[in-house]
């Protein structure tokens, strides 16, 4: 049997046991160079060559930061300032998560973080309302997928080293995307929850309200700006903006809001050393894996597949993106950019599409998965927080894939839309 087919069986076959991802790409990598009398050395070598590079080192610091502020007390004041600006509306509370999402995703960077911070805050306080457990874990889960299209975003990193692009055009062409994709969930919260109540009590949308907690939150509000204006400025790079971000959190929450303790400083620290470890080892096995791929011509085998059923971009599109999003039911997201970038990607620039645009779209379809069973990484954390079953989670959460999956599509058939703001920002 050809390398090829060892790879592929192998893979297949440890995922069908229930093995983890990266162990099924790192021995299905083993057993191939095994199969070609290959040192096993050379993976080490790999190893090496796939996290020595310089914008890998705003993986650990944005997670880092994502952390701190969650101890420093900056992530509750953005949800405050989240709930004052939809005042008493009975879809309220849902529409300050997804927000919530957006403010705390333009800082952590992470999808599964970005849940379990705004998650912790949001979920038990929509059923303290009335919400329904399902619907309000289902809201934070579909809402928290946003994080990673929102920048900064480790997905766009990991994108960008992958194909070998520039990582702050990604962050700019994801502005739109993701404020999109938010008002097409706040409309299904409007839909869903109109008439049910939820707003009673809350405080009516006032101009004074809005005011009173943007100058309670106003460090936390410059979190993000700080950040993003740094990257767009031009005056520090993605990488270093992440750094940045870690010394302003530390600065604010010793001195200003003084609530970073030691505990929560180590905390933090073993949230960031798992969370990077897990990555990295992903990125490690999924690179080789890759190298064994692009090796044996896959790539090009599966493009003149596709070329073979249809030559046409928007039918190539649609089955991009079902494809996509089928694969993140199953795989984490990080493995699907490490794994389907080097086969996709000169398909579709091949077809004149922007190596840009199809990073946006690869990365929103992971959003999705972030909602899907039966992986699904924002459920389990929504579930756990709400206290039901991913069943009912699954349920709940359809209308926002639903929703999610039309702006993607939208987004895939008109590039304007991603490509607007890095072209208007001289890219």
């Amino acid at each position: 049997m050809s390398a090829a087919g060892i790879l592929f069986i192998s893979f297949a076959a440890l995922l069908f046991m229930g093995a983890p991802i990266m162990v099924s790409l790192g021995v299905a990598a083993m057993a191939a160079f095994f199969t070609v009398g290959q040192d096993l050395s050379t993976l080490v070598q790999v190893a090496f060559s796939s996290v020595n590079q310089f914008p890998i080192m705003a993986l650990p610091a944005f997670v880092l930061s994502g952390a701190l502020m969650e101890s420093a007390g900056i992530s509750r004041r953005l949800v405050k300032v989240a709930e004052s600006m939809v005042g008493s509306l009975d879809s309220g509370l849902a529409i300050s998560t997804t927000l919530a999402c957006i403010f705390f995703g333009a800082i952590s960077g992470s999808g599964p973080a970005t849940t379990a911070a705004v998650g912790m805050l949001m979920i038990p306080a929509m059923i303290k309302r009335g919400y329904d457990p399902g619907y309000a874990s289902a809201a934070t889960a579909a809402s928290g997928g946003v994080g990673i299209i929102i920048p900064p975003s480790i997905p766009m990193v990991i994108y960008g080293v992958t194909a070998q692009e520039s990582i702050t055009e990604m962050f700019m062409a994801g502005v739109v995307p993701g404020l999109l994709i938010s008002v097409g969930l706040i409309v299904v919260h409007v839909f869903r929850c109109r008439g049910k109540g939820y707003g009673k009590g809350m405080p009516s949308l006032s101009v004074k309200h809005v005011g009173k907690t943007m100058k309670e939150g106003f460090w936390s509000i410059l979190a993000p700006v700080v950040i993003l204006g740094g990257i767009y400025s031009g005056m520090f790079t993605p990488t270093e903006s992440a750094i940045v971000a870690i010394f302003y959190t530390l600065f604010v929450g010793i001195f200003i809001y003084k609530e970073l303790t030691l505990k929560g400083l180590m905390e933090s620290l073993e949230t960031t050393s798992w969370l990077t470890g897990r990555v990295l080892v992903i990125m490690f096995t999924a690179y080789a894996f890759g190298r064994l791929l692009v090796q044996y011509r896959i790539p090009d085998m599966i493009a003149e597949l596709l070329l073979s059923v249809t030559s046409d971009v928007h039918v190539i599109w649609l089955l991009v993106v079902l494809f996509l999003l089928f694969m993140g039911m199953f795989m984490e997201t990080l493995a699907i950019i490490m794994l389907v970038t080097p086969v996709l990607l000169p398909i579709m620039t091949g077809l004149g599409v922007d190596p840009i645009h199809f990073g946006i779209v690869l990365v929103c379809c992971c959003g999705v998965g972030f909602s899907t069973p039966p992986l699904g990484e924002n459920m389990f954390i929504a579930s756990g927080i709400g206290g039901v079953t991913l069943e009912e989670i699954s349920l709940k959460a359809l209308p926002f894939c639903a929703i999610t999956i039309g702006v993607i599509l939208i987004m895939a058939y008109c590039p304007s839309i991603v490509m607007w703001l890095p072209r208007a920002m001289g890219f």
